[in-house]
């Protein structure tokens, strides 16, 4: 045993060093972002760079510390979702209407079409790397879902939770958010190495829908009755460590079921907004989210390498070019989820706005992209770039916008 230690000594302690650093390089720059009117995630990813190799080489890519570093980012992204599913209402989400689901179908179909099309059929740098039709689907997919945490967040500070565009703009991000997940079962099945058929889509679409609908309807059932019996424990913390494990069995589950693993964490966590303890459990799951999910946007910062991004190289005005066409893809994409319902009356470029910001979900699918090997280190730089850039946007965008008088249909 100690043998064994000793040979993993150097890369134990150099994981230990690497995660303090990324623990608080996320928190003071995600505090800073927020201080400059951003949202935390924006400061998160900046660490993710400056921690990265491209900058200060903290953060390992490889080795006992590198994959360690992994699997807390995986779990990072779990208690994320969880964490969304538990802000889910179902009731909300199927009163907004029929306008938030257009603008939610829309604001996917138009901005995965595009995308598709242009990496597909329009030459551009990164048109020759092998499996280009499995490549389009991923690019397409990092532009398919609106962060409702970001949204949610932007709309709070400004005080404008409350008016029309806001209850579309959220129950628009929360529907695409599902969709997002569907669709990244989709290409989690395709980056295994599935074929490309229409008829592995709708399996893979059947299996996802499914297992979610089966597991919200038997757990919103029996997870109530078993927490109430939790509960009666009396044990420090115990709803916390039942949730958490509720969380991970049903991402393991959906896993085996051939779904992804964090559409098993969303599910749990609408399952769990549904109990008694729901409060208690959103309440004691945020300090331990805001200690791991960090770490998931600091690993993907540290995976940019910023030599593909300097102008002045000529080899890298290839993926700043990608990234712009990428950018303006998914800003008109959202934009145009604005006009997708003219039969209510709101602010529709507000609403486009809202929709803008990629976040945490671009960037799931884009990593989920480069480990497969499907999406090459140019081209996940280009997506980071475009999340990062329509992240960025869209506070002082939605500012700007309640800030001036106009009409509905605006």
């Amino acid at each position: 045993m100690l043998s064994v230690a000793a040979a993993g000594g150097v890369d134990i302690v150099r994981f230990f060093l690497a995660l303090a650093a990324i623990l608080v390089a996320a928190k003071l720059l995600g505090e800073l972002a927020e201080r400059v009117g951003q949202p935390a995630v924006l400061g998160e990813l900046v660490a993710g760079v400056l921690l990265g190799g491209s900058v200060l080489g903290v953060v390992p890519s490889e080795g006992v510390s590198g994959e360690l570093i992994h699997v807390l980012a995986q779990l990072g992204v779990l208690l994320l979702l969880f964490e969304i599913g538990l802000e889910t209402d179902l009731r909300e989400m199927f009163r907004v209407g029929t306008a938030s689901l257009a603008v939610a179908v829309v604001g996917v179909i138009v901005p995965f079409g595009l995308a598709y099309l242009y990496w597909a059929y329009v030459p551009h740098p990164a048109a020759g790397q092998a499996h280009l039709t499995t490549a389009a689907i991923f690019v397409g997919a990092t532009l398919t879902a609106t962060s409702v945490g970001i949204t949610a967040r932007v709309l709070s500070d400004l005080g404008r939770l409350n008016t029309p565009e806001a209850r579309i703009i959220i129950g628009a991000a929360v529907i695409d958010d599902v969709l997002g997940l569907v669709i990244l079962s989709v290409v989690s099945g395709v980056a295994a190495g599935a074929a490309v058929s229409l008829l592995g889509v709708v399996r893979t679409l059947a299996v996802a829908i499914g297992f979610l609908v089966v597991a919200v309807i038997v757990g919103r059932y029996l997870m109530p009755k078993l927490f109430d019996v939790v509960v009666r424990m009396r044990v420090r913390y115990v709803l916390l460590v039942f949730a958490v494990a509720f969380a991970l069995g049903l991402s393991a589950l959906a896993a085996l079921a051939g779904s992804a693993l964090i559409v098993g964490a969303f599910a749990a966590g609408i399952i769990l907004s549904g109990t008694n303890q729901f409060d208690t459990i959103e309440q004691e799951i945020r300090p331990v989210a805001a200690v791991f999910t960090p770490i998931f946007f600091v690993s993907v910062g540290a995976s940019v390498n910023l030599r593909l991004l300097d102008p002045t190289s000529m080899s890298s005005r290839g993926t700043l070019l990608v990234a712009a066409v990428l950018t303006a893809i998914a800003i008109v994409g959202k934009l145009a989820a604005g006009w997708a319902a003219p039969w209510s009356r709101f602010r529709r470029l507000v609403v486009g706005i809202g929709m803008v910001p990629r976040g945490e979900v671009g960037l799931i699918f884009a990593d989920v992209g480069r480990r497969s090997g499907v999406l090459s280190d140019e081209v996940f730089g280009a997506v980071l770039l475009m999340v990062m850039v329509t992240t960025f946007v869209a506070p002082p965008g939605l500012k700007a916008l309640f800030g001036t008088s106009g009409s509905p249909d605006a």
